[in-house]
């Protein structure tokens, strides 16, 4: 089978071939780094971090961008407000600190660093460049009234719309600026003349005059310094499609440039039946949600339904999850006892396709299915218990490099180093305390039994639960967990 992916250009299943044998160029639209990440953010950067897992797993070398855009009116608009209540925290050292939040936010669910993750101010000179282009080519103009903004002409381009299918007689205003100085309302900025009511510290020299890059371009300059004038995919949000994405077509490829082969969009979150938006007052952040469930649960949450569906957030999802990722482990476990902490159910640095089941490689070739995939993980863990309970080591030994090896790819193994408890040295001494005075609880139950005194032994085992240690007997030994 051949790897299909949904092309929003297209709007169809397309196969996807990469441009250079081997290889995957991959730009993603990271955050506009002006507040505190939520829940969106982190479904975004999951999509994409599953999309290069897999790539990966299929032997591709995959090298994917995720800008940061650190200069924007809302950052300064947060920064202003901020000042006004009193603050003292510059734009820059704003962007910063959330920039922070959000790499803190990626770590801690799983998502890989990128190959590299550029700020647009650090390519402003490229930017500048890209607009120069534009104008020598009949695609852009200084604006009329003088100033230093300068506005693509989306009369000067004629497929402009095909992103998302739209006559450009029917779009909207772009209201990524003022009006003034345009040749028509539609037309939108690549480069905005500075204001006096913004900080110097937030423009730049230019040919024509003191200013600061606009939005669109700003990701049509990164990708084409990091990936070249053409790439295999372009990924986002829905939300990004237009007028963004759009956008970012129009300009590179009135520059010349192939630009994305594939564009690629997530759909969004829905909490309670509606949207996620910080004009509703629903948004969850993502430091609520990491301290309200295990990182590795969450990111089973985030990443188990399809990439292009609306994920819906509830009470109980986290908890379903949860309960779903605990029969995982639950399997591993037992397996682990059975076979011996062998390569059969321990993390590998390099998958292998062979230990992955056919209903999981054919699931992830048509168009990353989640949803598919993760049916023939559970469907592994049932018949991998099936096995164990039979006494079919044999059998059991197959359905756990499966398992194994279908979390290894989607980012999942609970054996993995990178979901140890804990972050840190205090965590480790905790859990190392506490463990050794459950096993010598557990010591002194097994002794108890020994000597036929049920009534001490049960007595053990409810302190523990009542504090919250669960415990569970199997043939070989007995093992706790926290409840």
């Amino acid at each position: 089978m051949k790897q299909r992916i949904y092309d929003s250009r297209a709007q169809a299943l397309v196969d996807f071939a990469p441009r250079e044998d081997g290889k995957v160029g991959m730009y993603v639209c990271g955050p506009t780094v002006q507040s505190a990440p939520h829940i969106g953010h982190l479904r975004s950067a999951l999509v994409y971090d599953q999309m290069r897992r897999w790539f990966a797993a299929t032997g591709l070398d995959v090298t994917l961008i995720r800008n940061v855009t650190d200069i924007d009116d809302k950052i300064l608009d947060n920064a202003r407000i901020a000042q006004a209540a009193g603050g003292t925290e510059q734009w820059w050292a704003l962007a910063y600190r959330v920039e922070r939040e959000f790499t803190a936010a990626y770590e801690a669910l799983g998502v890989l660093a990128p190959t590299y993750e550029p700020r647009a101010t650090a390519n402003i000179a490229e930017m500048i460049t890209l607009i120069e282009q534009l104008i020598e080519r009949g695609h852009a103009y200084p604006a009329a009234d003088g100033s230093a903004s300068v506005y693509f002409d989306t009369a000067s381009w004629p497929t402009y719309g095909e992103l998302t299918h739209q006559m450009r007689d029917q779009m909207e205003d772009a209201a990524d600026s003022e009006p003034v100085g345009k040749r028509d309302p539609r037309d939108f900025a690549l480069w905005k003349a500075y204001r006096d009511t913004e900080p110097e510290t937030a423009s730049w020299d230019s040919p024509w005059g003191l200013g600061r890059p606009g939005w669109h371009i700003e990701c049509s300059a990164m990708a084409t310094r990091y990936l070249g004038t053409e790439f295999d995919v372009h990924g986002g949000g829905l939300d990004l499609r237009f007028p963004h994405h759009e956008n970012e077509l129009a300009q590179s490829r009135a520059a010349g440039h192939g630009f994305a082969r594939h564009w690629v969009h997530n759909g969004l979150v829905n909490t309670g039946g509606q949207k996620m938006s910080k004009s509703l007052g629903n948004s969850l952040f993502a430091s609520d949600l990491l301290a309200s469930a295990r990182p590795i649960v969450l990111r089973y949450f985030l990443g188990s339904a399809h990439y292009r569906s609306v994920l819906e957030f509830s009470e109980s999802s986290l908890s379903e999850a949860a309960s779903a990722f605990e029969r995982i482990e639950g399997f591993l476990t037992r397996a682990a006892e059975q076979l011996g902490d062998s390569a059969a159910v321990t993390p590998q640095t390099e998958s292998s396709l062979a230990d992955l089941p056919a209903e999981f490689i054919a699931a992830m070739l048509d168009d990353f299915a989640l949803p598919q995939a993760l049916a023939a993980l559970h469907g592994a863990v049932r018949a991998g218990n099936t096995a164990l309970e039979s006494g079919d080591e044999a059998g059991l030994a197959t359905h756990a490099r499966e398992v194994a090896a279908m979390l290894d790819v989607l980012g999942l193994n609970p054996r993995d180093a990178a979901w140890a408890e804990g972050s840190g040295p205090e965590d480790a001494s905790d859990r190392s305390a506490l463990g050794a005075l459950v096993e010598a609880l557990i010591t002194q139950r097994a002794e108890a039994r020994a000597r036929k005194d049920f009534a001490e032994s049960d007595a053990i085992r409810d302190r523990l639960l009542d504090a919250g240690i669960a415990l569970e007997d199997t043939p070989k030994q007995t093992r706790w967990s926290l409840t």
